[in-house]
């Protein structure tokens, strides 16, 4: 895991790029806009071969706001407000502010790997767990990502993969990443 320093000193030299702020030794990520709800599908099932079924998982997307009250048993996708460039040879990894867990907030429920070459807005997966109603407010600490160095022989040629940092979709693209074969 790189320090503060370090981060700052990739930062100076565009091998990362990031215009939020730094909290200890990680990266601060706040909550932005748009907010992706999920929504009561027409149907029981969702087929994870079909991205139409997929797609009838969302609601409106939510752009202009200021406040979200989520109510328990909620998810909602989030995009990270600051947008973020990984270089070859870093790798970042999410995770939650226990605060947040601790009133049942779950702020990343995958993989909390962001791989090299990543450009653009973060998503994250938000889940009300607790028994509550939680407002959320735009550009709120949700988490952090902490920065680490590859190690061993590496290509410092990174592909773009096709979804990364869609900001203005959120939603998932399973189906079309990984068709039947």
């Amino acid at each position: 895991m790189l320090s503060a320093e370090s981060i700052t000193w990739l930062i100076q030299q565009d091998a990362l790029h990031w215009p939020g702020q730094l909290r200890g030794n990680g990266l601060l990520l706040t909550l932005g806009s748009p907010l992706q709800p999920l929504t009561a599908p027409s149907t029981q099932v969702i087929d994870l071969a079909d991205q139409s079924s997929i797609d009838g998982l969302y609601g409106e997307s939510v752009t202009d706001w200021t406040s979200y009250e989520m109510m328990p048993g909620e998810m909602l996708l989030g995009s990270v407000e600051q947008p973020l460039r990984l270089g070859a040879g870093l790798v970042g990894m999410i995770g939650g502010l226990s605060h947040l867990a601790r009133v049942g907030l779950a702020v990343h429920v995958t993989s909390p790997f962001v791989l090299p070459g990543w450009n653009g807005h973060l998503t994250l997966e938000l889940v009300n767990t607790g028994p509550a109603v939680l407002r959320l407010h735009h550009g709120m600490p949700l988490g952090r990502l902490l920065v680490c160095a590859l190690d061993g022989p590496r290509s410092d040629d990174v592909a773009s993969h096709p979804f990364y940092g869609r900001e203005a979709d959120l939603k998932s693209r399973y189906a079309d990443e990984f068709p039947p074969t």
